[in-house]
This record gives C-alpha cells, structure tokens and sequence, in this order.
C-alpha cells in the first residue's frame, strides 16, 4: 500500500458546538491514519468568537497562514449571541468571509440529500422528498457581499442609506459554472441556472455566460435556466426535477438553506468551498457543516457530528482524491442511521439517542 505522507488538515472548531463536532472529526482523522496507512497531519487554531475573545481579531494573521499551507482546512461553526453587538469588522462571520475570500474559494458545493431512514424527518410529505439527491452550487467571491461601493452614510433630513453593490465579471460566472457542468456529468447531467435576469442586469449577464458556456463546450448536458424565486416555489413543489443547480452568491445562500431543510435536518449536511486548481491539479479549500453554532446547545453533548464528519468525507473526495475512503466513510453513516442510532435533532420513535460522542464512535465502529 502507498503511504501518503503529510496530507495537513487544519482544524478551526470555532464557536458553540464546533468544538464538540470538530472532535469527532478529529477521532475519524486519527483512525485513518492507523488503520489505513494514510500520515494525515492535524493543526488546529482559533477562528471566529473563540479567536476574537483571545486576540482581538475573528483570525490571526497565524492562523490565515496555516490555512494557507494546508490541503484543507474543516471548520466547525462560528459566532452567537454573545458577539451581537461588535462592530462588523469584529464579527466572528468576518473570518469565514475573509477565508473564503482570501483563499479564493468560488465554489460552495452544499448537497442536499434526503437519508431513506429520516424522510419522516421533513416536513414535506414522503412521495415528494424521498430519493431527493441535489448539489447546489453557489458562487463564493462575489456579488453583492463583496461588491462596492458599499457602507452606512448619513444622507438629508437625518437619514441614512445602506449601500450594497452586486456585481460579477464574466470570469467569475464562467468559472463556476464550469464546476456546476463538471459535476454534473458526473452526477445526472443535468444543470439549473438561477437568477433574477428579468430585473438585474447582473443577471442578464449570468445567463448569457453560462448559455455560452453551454454551447461552447457542454453541450451533453442538459442546461436550463430559472429566475430565482421560481426556484425557491419548486423547490418546495417538485424538488427532485433539479440535479445541479448553479447560482450566485446572494442567492445560492437563501435557495442552500431552503434546499436543505428538505432533508429534515441541518445536524446532517456538509459543504465544501473549493478554488481553482494550480498546475499540479492541488487546490486551497475549506469544508464545514451548514449548520450554525447552537449556543443554546453548546456543551451539552447532544450535537450532531454527522454534518461535519460528511464535510471530512467531502475532504477526502474533493482534495485528497480518495474516493475509496471518502465512500467507506459514507457508508458507515449510513450503517448508523439503519441501526436507528440517532442524536437528539432527528431521534423518533423506535430509535435510539445517543450523544455527540458515542455518535463519532458508532461511524468508527462501522469503518473497522
């Protein structure tokens, strides 16, 4: 067997039950490297609340770098409650977007699967969920979160003006949407392009990059277009016409979270936020679960580790390239779930609770 030497994951637990989920992640990691030959290397750092409480700062310039020489960085969740009132600079959020953004992760890749054994779990009727199987791709780097100008003034009378900017290049449509069209072969080929072309410009724009695209070099995909707030209807309505939806910042951050509570639970869906490959076909990225950091749960050792256990599956498949052990990881998931272990989000009738740890135990018991 080859030993792969110094793979380096960076750690960042973050905020409320990041800590908890981040280190069962961190057993999984460590079981890899003893039961299948594979010296993954783990640092770990501060990021978000958990970082401005020590150092005055969401991330230390330190801890950036770190992430700039690992294979991948698996965060677990930032900010809460207690960071509210900080000025927006301060914000724990201000170090995901500065990761993303830094790093230049353009792709956000969040799918929203229906596991058989919780389709009780959503609140839409069987018939319509069960089976579901979308990947949402959203556009990371641009838009109107990062577009300026931008900023609070004061304007007459007393009054102020909030100032948010949406823009993109034709660069950064085309870019991921290449991703979209790339995954979707290998998924059902098929890809929904959503935005608001009939009122933005920025959206015309969208949809004329990504149909050229399509002609130019994708023409074995099946490729449809869909104004955005129709897709949030069918979602609810239909969701399994879709396969890969490609979308922009502002809305891929609101169809995402629609999409996945489709699924029944937050506690059980990974991401994965990818840059560009170099030369040698390596390239920076981030993964984490979607949920957020559930103060109100911190500590008490009822989360679900499931969602960033997935994202460190996600990990193996998109960065590292082993989707042997990425499947086998999957799969002890899924062994779990059919034993009806369940964390305290998803547990119904004639299934067992367990806590965050014995969950991350029984995954790894599946993988022996």
């Amino acid at each position: 067997m080859i030993k792969v030497k110094k793979r380096k994951f960076l750690l960042l637990p973050g905020d409320g039950i990041g800590p908890e989920v981040i280190e069962e992640v961190k057993k999984i990691i460590y079981w890899f490297n003893t039961n299948k030959s594979l010296d993954f290397e783990i640092e770990e750092g501060l990021a978000g609340g958990a970082s401005y409480d020590k150092h005055g700062t969401p991330i230390t310039d330190e801890v950036f770098y770190k992430a700039l020489e690992s294979e991948a960085v698996i965060l677990g969740a930032v900010g809460g409650p207690k960071w509210d009132n900080l000025e927006f600079s301060k914000k724990p959020e201000r170090a995901l977007l500065k990761l993303r953004k830094e790093l230049k992760l353009f792709a956000n890749l969040r799918p929203a699967i229906c596991f058989k054994q919780l389709v009780d779990a959503s609140t839409l009727k069987p018939e319509i969920v069960s089976g579901l199987d979308i990947m949402i791709v959203r556009e990371l780097t641009g838009g109107i979160y990062f577009g300026e100008p931008r900023g609070i003034k004061p304007i007459d009378n007393g009054e102020r003006k909030g100032i948010n900017t949406h823009t993109y290049t034709s660069n950064e449509i085309i870019r991921v949407a290449r991703v979209a069209f790339d995954l979707a072969k290998k998924r059902s080929n098929k890809v929904t392009s959503c935005e608001k072309s009939n009122v933005m410009e920025a959206g015309q724009l969208w949809k004329e990059e990504v149909q050229s695209l399509h002609e130019k070099e994708y023409k074995e995909v099946e490729l449809n277009h869909m104004l955005a707030d129709n897709c949030a209807m069918q979602l609810l309505r239909n969701p399994k016409q879709f396969d890969v939806i490609v979308t922009d910042n502002l809305f891929g951050d609101m169809l995402s979270d629609q999409a996945s509570m489709l699924t029944g639970s937050l506690g059980l869906l990974p991401s994965a936020s990818l840059g560009a490959k170099n030369k040698d076909g390596k390239m920076r990225s981030m993964y984490e679960p979607i949920h957020g950091s559930a103060p109100d749960i911190a500590g008490k050792g009822i989360a679900n580790p499931i969602a960033s256990i997935l994202s460190f599956a996600m990990a193996l498949k998109y960065s590292l390239n082993l989707d042997k052990e990425a499947k086998a990881l999957e799969n002890a998931v899924q062994e779990v779930l059919n034993e009806g272990l369940r964390t305290k989000d998803i547990v119904s009738k004639g299934t067992k609770e367990v806590s965050t740890t014995k969950m991350g135990d029984a995954i790894i018991s599946k993988l022996k």
